[in-house]
């Protein structure tokens, strides 16, 4: 393949596969009420402190989520990316670094809201 030079070689449908699983995991536990039910509910009872607090981490981990959904966005969009393998290799795990950390942020700040 043009632009590598040690003749490893992974797909670039992996990444894009894990980036599209972060995200979803990401919109779940954000929007699907996964982050909710896994940091704030005791039982049948849902805290409200600690939801107005899980609140805070999915703001902060949203303008990441928000950067790594451009990344790996820009990656395919782009020609002068998406047709040098380097590039794009290099777009996407910046991508996928990003997703990872906005899940470290949510479950960080999930973890810190538990009552």
């Amino acid at each position: 393949m043009p632009g590598r030079s040690d003749g490893w070689w992974i797909s670039p449908v992996v990444p894009t596969i894990a980036n599209c699983v972060l995200a979803v995991l990401w919109a779940f536990s954000t929007f699907g009420g996964w982050g909710d039910a896994a940091f704030c509910e005791a039982g049948e009872a849902r805290d409200p402190g600690c939801a107005a607090d899980l609140d805070h981490a999915i703001l902060f981990s949203a303008p990441v989520a928000a950067l790594a959904t451009v990344a790996a966005v820009i990656a395919w969009a782009l020609p002068s990316i998406r047709h040098n393998a380097g590039r794009l290799d290099t777009l996407l795990t910046v991508a996928a670094f990003g997703w990872v950390f906005a899940e470290g942020v949510l479950f960080i700040g999930g973890y810190l809201a538990q009552p």
